[in-house]
């Protein structure tokens, strides 16, 4: 398997996770967003994704897009530990979760979105990270109240081992913190990302330990 990935890109950060969960290891392709106008626009990447984002898996003659779909190929493909709960209640809670940050939060903050603010939409840089702040802390706070509730919630988001959620949770987290977001108001989320953080599989996930990092 391949990889092509971006050290900071949040969707390429929830697939190493992934990985490293059931410690698969595979080639990695790294494709720099900002380099040369971008290089997941060259005519090569944009013929794997059309789309020209990251992460893209290539499985022998397969290519996959999209971070939650390479995720629970991952899971339903290869061995290791399992990241999406045996039960149907189980799987759809834990996408629940893992879709508040991948479908409502991120896409509001990602990269192309955060370059037409400040491009063609002339926002200064406080106004974006207005816009970032604000939809961070809209999703942040429902996905607290939900963490919070429930008694399927453990160490974890789900339960007491990590799932496709918290593979979700932490590269959000990591990105609230760059834009200096105040997380004080979230303290079961809090609580989980330290049980994440303390596991070898995100430590070695993380932007800052990754090849292409500046």
């Amino acid at each position: 398997m391949k990889l092509h990935g971006y050290y900071r890109s949040s969707a390429s950060y929830r697939v190493r996770i992934a990985l490293n969960l059931k410690n698969l290891h595979v080639d990695t392709v790294y494709v720099h967003l900002s380099r040369r106008g971008g290089e997941q626009f060259t005519p090569a990447f944009s013929g794997l994704n059309p789309q020209q984002l990251l992460p893209v898996l290539e499985d022998g003659g397969a290519v996959l897009t999209q971070s939650l779909a390479i995720i629970e190929y991952l899971d339903e493909t290869q061995t290791g530990q399992k990241l999406l709960p045996a039960d149907a209640l189980g799987r759809a809670r834990v996408r629940q979760l893992a879709m508040v940050c991948a479908c409502d939060i991120h896409p509001l903050n990602n990269l192309r979105v955060l370059n037409y603010l400040t491009g063609p939409l002339v926002l200064s840089q406080e106004q974006k990270n207005a816009w970032y702040q604000h939809w961070t802390h809209l999703g942040l706070a429902a996905l607290e109240a939900e963490l919070a509730k429930s008694p399927l919630t453990g160490q974890f988001c789900h339960g007491d081992t990590p799932t496709l959620a918290d593979c979700c949770l932490v590269p959000q987290i990591y990105n609230a913190r760059r834009f200096h977001c105040d997380l004080a108001p979230y303290p079961t989320i809090l609580r989980v990302i330290a049980h994440c953080e303390a596991l070898p599989a995100f430590q070695q996930a993380h932007p800052d330990t990754q090849p292409d990092a500046e």
